[in-house]
């Protein structure tokens, strides 16, 4: 049925009123004509009826077509945007590191410059005891480095994540989700993975002393922005200390500024042994990173040497984004402004479709009544010029995660869009 309803709304996607414009326009279609062969035929597909919007440029909170019609990135990428396109600050370093070199060898034996002030910029910010980086390409590799360092600093096996989490697409990754949807048909993956109920207490007796690590996210992304509760994060923090279990936060998608903290976990003060950071980090380039303490993160360094390595993870060129993304976030009052921003979403959204909001800060999950209702609404936005997405785990939800640089006259206007398009069946 899932998969049934995904290729509904993929197909849904792939009609806009800009395809619509080539259709109408005679002297663009073999333009399109060309284009999708070439893009069906030589570019690996993740789904039957890919939605083959073409972008070619992006400033600010917009994404930009061939004909130049405007259209607002309501889903930054999935969180990866959080400064929007083209930032200047960003790419001015992208093009002063590469003035310089683009790379050399990376995983921590040569000195490679923007690592370290990548590093350091973030070290300050960060708990004492996470202090250590391993620089990586992505969010499902700092997730596998993550697997390894827990099972090789704790000489244990037993692994414990959530229901209903989203951790990746790799193997390890992947073993990590309860979901036997998108695990089952690449089975046998990893195992003694255990999992427990996000948010009930009672479950976490599954931590014991032969688990290497629990998997968490503080805010559950892909089942529609639920947020930890206080007492359940403390639970777990206690229950992991208890068993020598490591805990590892999962922020791939929470962190850099989304929440209105650098890190989620800031709103809950429990401290990770391991924090997993990537998407919003890298500026708008491909960067993951796991980040612990000295004397966990040095188990990785003999019994075997080079117990980790990567080819380009940590790239001069993707560290020098992230640090120019990190100061200018920073120094700047967007992260102060997310809450009130947050709540200016909430008190726009109202309509009788909508059942409820759940997320925080700038991360919302918009509760319709149906998948086919989100179908139909993410079609009308996107015709009326914003892009917005939903769910992996919760298909009724329609997901709202702009650059953090929206101001509160652009959350007006494309809350007023969204309200247009629930009610575009009255029309």
């Amino acid at each position: 049925m899932r998969f049934a309803k995904a290729n509904r709304i993929f197909f849904a996607r792939s009609i806009t009123h800009r395809t619509f414009r080539f259709y109408l326009n005679p002297l663009l279609k073999p333009y399109l004509r060309i284009i999708k062969k070439s893009f069906l035929n030589h570019i690996a597909q993740t789904s039957p009826t890919p939605p083959m919007y073409e972008f070619v440029r992006g400033d600010g909170i917009y994404l930009f077509d061939k004909q130049n019609n405007a259209f607002v990135d309501l889903i930054s990428g999935i969180a990866v945007n959080n400064l929007g396109h083209n930032n200047k600050k960003v790419i001015y370093a992208i093009k002063k590191q590469l003035d310089k070199y683009s790379h050399q060898m990376v995983y921590g034996e040569y000195v490679i410059g923007p690592q370290i002030k990548l590093a350091k910029r973030l070290s300050k910010l960060l708990p004492d005891t996470l202090d250590t980086f391993y620089f990586l390409n992505s969010g499902s590799e700092a997730v596998e480095g993550a697997l390894k360092l827990a099972k090789k600093y704790t000489g244990r096996s037993k692994l414990v994540a959530m229901k209903n989490a989203y951790h990746g697409s790799t193997s390890g990754s992947l073993s990590l989700m309860s979901d036997e949807y998108y695990s089952a048909p690449f089975k046998p993956l990893l195992p003694n993975i255990h999992f427990a109920e996000f948010n009930d207490i009672s479950s976490l007796d599954i931590i014991d002393k032969q688990t290497a690590a629990v998997f968490i996210e503080p805010i559950q992304a892909e089942k529609g922005y639920i947020p930890a509760t206080n007492q359940f994060l403390q639970a777990l923090r206690d229950k992991c200390s208890e068993t020598g279990t490591l805990l590892v936060f999962d922020e791939i998608q929470t962190g850099i500024g989304r929440t209105g903290k650098l890190y989620a976990f800031e709103h809950y003060n429990v401290v990770p042994d391991i924090l997993l950071s990537a998407k919003a980090l890298g500026g708008g380039m491909p960067i993951g990173v796991f980040i612990s303490s000295k004397e966990i993160m040095k188990s990785l360094s003999d019994n075997p040497i080079l117990g980790h390595i990567t080819t380009f993870g940590g790239h001069p060129v993707s560290c020098a984004a992230g640090n120019a993304a990190l100061k200018f976030l920073t120094t700047s009052s967007l992260m102060d402004k997310v809450a009130e921003k947050e709540t200016l979403f909430r008190e726009l959204l109202v309509h009788p479709k909508i059942k409820g909001i759940s997320g925080v800060g700038l991360m919302l999950a918009v509760q319709l009544d149906s998948f086919d209702e989100v179908e139909c609404t993410m079609k009308r936005c996107i015709e009326r010029g914003v892009i917005i997405d939903w769910f992996l785990y919760n298909t009724d939800c329609l997901r709202i995660a702009p650059p953090l640089i929206i101001t509160k006259k652009q959350i007006r206007e494309v809350c007023a869009t969204i309200l247009e398009a629930l009610d575009a069946d009255k029309e």
